[in-house]
């Protein structure tokens, strides 16, 4: 069974980044985001539900539309609610298999709601946050996705507050700084974690 870290962070914190630099160091990355895309582009095994749940006008070029699909959930909780019932246990399922079969020294599980979700917190040995202020997170998210300070607030809004990230967390990336003050601090986290992960 590998140890496995659980990390996660605000919309923009620098998850990616943090999960990147693990994965160079050796480590086993399992991103949620990214087997939720998988399911999703084109060909991916949720598209037909997807289309079934929601509509034909929702898939385009044999891939759920992102840009649809986000503003019919935000406008309706109830189409969130049953996205996330038909997405979130295809999601689990393939996590625990790569977990599984996860060949590092340890694992990384990205989930950007890992503290919403008890089910995720029960899979995970330790919980690593990584952090910056609101404004940076604001900042960065609008700088890369296009979205408005309006949006980018609705997703923060429907994800655990800073503090209680950060009350949740066995270990903080405090990423407010340069990308290589972010790299040191994993490359510590790294050893530690090595030395948690030895039998």
């Amino acid at each position: 069974m590998s140890f496995v870290v659980g990390l996660t962070g605000g919309i923009g914190s620098g998850k990616s980044a943090a999960a990147d630099e693990f994965a160079r160091l050796g480590a086993t990355v399992v991103d949620t985001d990214v087997i939720a895309h998988e399911l999703t582009g084109k060909g991916g095994a949720a598209v037909a539900a997807v289309e079934k749940l929601f509509g034909k006008e929702f898939v385009a070029g044999g891939a759920m539309d992102r840009k649809r699909t986000r503003e019919r959930v935000f406008a309706d909780p109830a189409a969130k609610r049953a996205l996330e019932g038909l997405l979130h246990p295809m999601i689990r399922e393939e996590s625990a298999r790569r977990i599984a079969a996860a060949a590092g020294p340890y694992v990384v599980h990205v989930v950007p709601l890992l503290i919403e979700s008890p089910d995720y917190r029960k899979r995970v040995d330790r919980v690593l946050v990584v952090d910056c202020p609101e404004e940076t997170q604001l900042e960065r998210v609008r700088a890369r996705s296009g979205l408005s300070e309006h949006e980018v607030r609705a997703i923060m809004r429907g994800q655990a507050s800073r503090a209680e990230r950060l009350a949740a967390a066995d270990d903080v990336i405090d990423n407010r700084g340069s990308r290589d003050a972010m790299r040191t601090q994993v490359a510590a986290l790294h050893e530690k974690y090595l030395q948690f992960a030895r039998p």
